[in-house]
């Protein structure tokens, strides 16, 4: 094999080699980012671990507060229950004193309703004496001087007997006031002798209700016990949780750190095969770049011309083709840009890009690239507006307008050549990449570099 073969050959093989390191950092990166991402939920767990081991610190304390105050609300009832007791005790003894003053006092109205009849008695005696007193003195006036005497007696007989039927009349007023008020006092006593049955029923429900309260309270005890093993037990739990996410985590940032270094390791090779590549692709020697090489040249060459027919027709100006004030669109996700020059960019330079991508199946797309990696427009596959929410379709199907950068890009927009021929992973979004060989021609305008020519191809 001629030196010429083994050097086009070689160049392929780093350019395959290009593309697989490309590929497997592309893997990397969204390995990564997925670690990453891991990570940072695993850090949120955690955060929410640490907050769950401080409420369940707190369901911990709870839990033994509570065991302690069923304990002690235990000790209260039964002191309670035994006050209670006491008192209701008490309270049905008086109830029974109350109810037994019915008799009693009913015995005591006998008793006056006896004195009554012996006063009414002694009020007709002393009506019958009055009288005898009254016969008496008249039989003393008839017998004259010899019964004077016995008129004396009569007189005192009606005078004893008028004292005796006041005090019997007065005795009399006294037992029916008296009467009156016993009866009054019976009815008082009546009534609360339905009270006090009425009580006696409360106090039989009041022992009923404490039966019940200290049944709950035993229950109640006997659930504090059962959470307070409970929290103890996720207590254990939870702290093993929280050391194994600890751990978990600490593992995931360090493979998170393996995977970036080894990321990195292969963009090195990658950029070692990428220089053997592009070494290769400026030999004399036919390679399957050679006809991409001469498309990307080709299309460069037309839309040169196209920009400079425009600075000199008045389209556009050097201000507007240089313009980096990037004036982000409103509501637009991911990102896209206006400058000066991308109306134009879309007008005039557009249908071009569409041309040369068609030129063959391989060709992935065409675009300009500036200094700063933005894009003012795409082929018209690339170029779709953006839909609303689908950040990821926008990604891929309106890539116009928007800003790329990659390592590649930054070498070949920095390096000097008539072009460049790279692999590269072109930025679907989200840690997504597809690894491309693009080809990339300087673009200078009155002695100024502005940017790239880019054909990416798949072959």
């Amino acid at each position: 094999m001629k030196n010429g073969d083994l050097l086009a050959d070689l160049g392929e093989r780093s350019g395959d080699i290009a593309l697989q390191c490309s590929e497997t950092a592309g893997f990397l990166g969204a390995l990564n980012h997925r670690i990453q991402g891991d990570a940072a939920q695993l850090a949120d767990l955690q955060a929410n671990m640490d907050a769950l081991a401080a409420s369940h610190g707190e369901s911990v304390t709870a839990a033994q507060e509570l065991r302690l105050t069923a304990r002690r609300a235990g000790q209260i009832l039964a002191e309670g229950h035994d006050v209670i007791t006491l008192s209701i005790g008490e309270l049905t003894g008086l109830v029974e004193h109350v109810t037994g003053l019915e008799g009693h006092l009913r015995q005591f109205l006998s008793v006056i309703e006896a004195v009554g009849d012996v006063s009414d008695e002694l009020g007709a005696i002393a009506r019958q004496t009055r009288l005898l007193g009254v016969n008496a003195a008249i039989e003393a006036a008839r017998g004259g001087a010899a019964t004077q005497g016995f008129a004396v007696v009569a007189d005192e007989i009606r005078r004893l007997a008028g004292q005796a039927g006041e005090s019997a009349a007065s005795v009399g007023d006294t037992l029916h006031q008296l009467d009156r008020d016993a009866r009054q006092l019976i009815g008082g006593v009546e009534a609360n002798i339905v009270r006090g049955r009425g009580v006696g029923r409360h106090i039989d429900r009041l022992r009923l209700s404490m039966a019940e309260i200290a049944s709950l309270v035993t229950q109640f005890g006997e659930r504090s016990e059962t959470i307070v093993a409970c929290t103890d037990a996720a207590d254990g739990d939870v702290a093993a949780l929280r050391h194994g996410l600890t751990t978990f985590r600490q593992s995931a940032s360090e493979s998170a750190a393996r995977a970036d270094e080894a990321r990195v390791q292969l963009e090195g090779l990658e950029s070692m095969a990428n220089a053997m590549l592009n070494s290769a692709a400026h030999g004399p020697q036919r390679t399957r770049n050679s006809r991409y090489i001469a498309l990307a040249e080709e299309g460069a060459e037309e839309i040169g011309a196209l920009i400079e027919q425009g600075l000199s027709d008045g389209h556009i100006d050097t201000a507007q083709l240089f313009d980096v004030d990037y004036r982000r669109v409103a509501g637009s996700d991911p990102a896209q840009y206006q400058t000066g020059f991308t109306a134009f960019a879309d007008a005039m330079l557009r249908p071009a890009l569409d041309r040369h991508t068609a030129q063959d199946s391989a060709i992935v797309g065409c675009c300009l690239i500036d200094m700063n990696g933005y894009l003012p427009t795409h082929i018209s596959a690339r170029s779709q507006p953006q839909r609303p929410g689908a950040h990821h379709w926008n990604m891929e199907h309106a890539r116009n307008r928007q800003i790329f950068m990659d390592s590649q890009t930054r070498r070949a927009l920095d390096g000097e050549g008539d072009f460049f021929l790279y692999t590269y992973r072109q930025d679907l979004g989200e840690g997504r990449y597809r690894a491309l060989r693009s080809v990339f021609v300087p673009l200078v305008f009155g002695g100024r570099r502005w940017g790239l020519y880019e054909v990416g191809y798949l072959i």
